[in-house]
């Protein structure tokens, strides 16, 4: 029998343990910091397409024994944005496919961070996954929209 596992009270370890993948769409209303970014003043009032995302738990194995814990965050959106060179309405398709390592307290990621070459997150049992895929869609969005081939205005 499958666990059922609660993407925002996630319990990082026993998910990466049990080497557990989590699939499901949120409502880009759910996701209220990244539809806030909508720059395309025609579609003020209009529903964005859901959210898609995937987790993937992993534990590696380290000598003496030790484990690491990992999350991959896979996510797909995509947004209104207004083209800033044409002016025109431009629907951005925004992408992320990103590995995490968990460690146990704030103290040893920040310990650890100048050395890993990975981002470091701190595990608990209640970790709220979808926010972490809402501030990577965030953070995966460009810094100055545009069209790959368009005329500003005359």
């Amino acid at each position: 029998m499958k666990k059922p596992w609660d993407p925002q009270r996630l319990d990082v370890r026993a998910f990466a343990r049990d080497g557990a993948t989590l699939s499901g769409q949120t409502p880009m209303a759910d996701m209220p910091r990244l539809q806030a970014e909508r720059t395309d003043p025609d579609q003020a009032g209009a529903a964005e397409p859901d959210v898609l995302w995937v987790l993937k738990g992993e534990n590696k194995d380290l000598r003496g024994g030790a484990h690491q814990t990992w999350l991959r965050v896979q996510a797909q959106a995509q947004l209104r944005l207004m083209c800033q060179r044409c002016l025109e309405p431009l629907a951005q398709t925004l992408n992320v496919d990103r590995l995490f390592r968990f460690v146990s307290t704030e103290e040893a990621a920040q310990a650890e961070d100048d050395q890993a070459e990975e981002d470091l997150l701190v595990a608990n049992q209640a970790f709220d996954a979808l926010c972490l895929v809402e501030d990577e869609l965030i953070l995966a969005m460009p810094l100055v929209p545009r069209h790959d081939d368009c005329q500003p205005p005359a």
